[in-house]
């Protein structure tokens, strides 16, 4: 059974930051629409702001779900495993916003991250946590971290900066179930 606490403790606060792969969960409103879970990584991304407020650099990838789902309902659960060392599993559900690049609230919290690549990045997903939890994680598997892949990093490196507009309005601009995302007016 979860234990749930009344915020982000200092103790949450070191396991979330210490883990190289974190999952994202939103869903549209409609019955029939597209549940997403989005896997998230890359040393720097993640933030604990304070005991209530968590916060990930979001770079360009295929798709836009999460930045969809967040600007029609805001629900969102992060979830993060140990995969090695003692088991633990913790959640954290809450409000979310997504902050796009080129904003003024995308400068103020652009330095609360590690990660220096800029190239790429789209947004910032801010979460307002509401509840926090861990469990056992008694099933997780153990797996060995190697490394963090630097595929999207070369990637991003290659293109110009305008292909990222193009991109955006192209590929990312509304989610599977045709709901507005990165660059949407909301």
């Amino acid at each position: 059974m979860a234990t749930v606490h009344p915020e982000i403790t200092e103790r949450l606060a070191r396991f979330v930051l210490a883990q190289p792969v974190f999952f994202v969960g939103t869903a549209p409103l409609a019955a029939d629409g597209h549940v997403n879970v989005s896997p998230k990584g890359m040393a720097g991304t993640f933030a604990v702001l304070d005991p209530r407020t968590v916060a990930y650099l979001d770079y360009t990838g295929s798709g836009a779900e999460t930045a969809a789902h967040l600007r029609e309902n805001g629900r969102v659960v992060l979830m993060f495993c140990a995969f090695d060392g003692p088991p633990n599993i913790v959640r954290l559900h809450g409000r979310g916003r997504y902050v796009e690049v080129g904003t003024p609230e995308f400068d103020a919290l652009r330095p609360a991250f590690a990660k220096e690549r800029e190239i790429g990045q789209r947004g910032i997903v801010l979460v307002d946590v509401e509840r926090v939890s861990d469990s056992c994680g008694f099933s997780v598997p153990r797996l060995a971290f190697v490394e963090d892949r630097d595929v999207l990093d070369r990637a991003h490196e290659r293109r110009d900066p305008a292909y990222f507009d193009t991109y955006w309005h192209e590929r990312n601009a509304a989610s599977i179930d045709g709901l507005p995302a990165i660059g949407a007016d909301v």
